[in-house]
């Protein structure tokens, strides 16, 4: 009995999915040995595999297939791949409500003029964000997403963008001073 998982991405990020050729989605089967079944019309995915024990790589792949569907490149989503990342999606709609002008609004302020907010949240928090639809997604291992959903969240709910980075750098700062007295602990010993 094969294992499977669904999901559903948007229409127009099916392509990306596939990749040229479908060389992504050969990629991804032979990387964790599974069939990905893609129906173009409605976006929906569907991940099987017939190893029992490949719960792992199954997961892996819904994860990236959703990340794909939130904007990702396949080169971004990969980094899924490792089990120290993982992916986060933020429903703007929670902050904007239904209102599309304000949807807007806390999407620019969270990518900033030409990129730069998103662009320094990524530097800040390692991470990579997509801001797509109603969502905001982001990739990295727990600890740095959870810095990013933070800032993002505080964005979208007012706060100045100098304070977010401020806060960022912060954390940045201590997490390299951490690094540095655990290296200085090794060297000790």
């Amino acid at each position: 009995m094969a294992l499977k998982m669904d999901t559903k991405i948007p229409k127009e990020r099916v392509g990306a999915l596939i990749g040229k050729g479908g060389r992504i989605k050969e990629a991804l089967e032979k990387l964790c040995n599974v069939l990905i079944e893609v129906d173009s019309e409605t976006g929906q995915i569907t991940v099987s595999t017939e190893d029992q024990t490949n719960i792992v790589g199954l997961t892996r792949v819904i994860d990236i297939v959703k990340a794909i569907g939130r904007g990702f490149s396949y080169e971004r989503a990969k980094a899924l791949l490792d089990e120290e990342y993982a992916l986060y999606i933020i429903d703007l709609t929670d902050y904007a409500g239904k209102s599309e002008s304000n949807l807007i609004r806390i999407k620019g302020r969270i990518i900033g003029a030409e990129g730069k907010a998103r662009r320094i949240i990524e530097e800040l928090t390692d991470t990579y964000i997509s801001v797509y639809g109603h969502t905001v997604s982001i990739i990295g291992t727990i600890d740095d997403v959870k810095a990013a959903k933070e800032a993002i969240e505080t964005l979208a709910q007012g706060s100045q963008h100098k304070t977010v980075y401020e806060r960022l750098q912060k954390r940045r700062t201590r997490l390299k001073l951490e690094r540095l007295q655990l290296w200085e602990k090794r060297e000790k010993i």
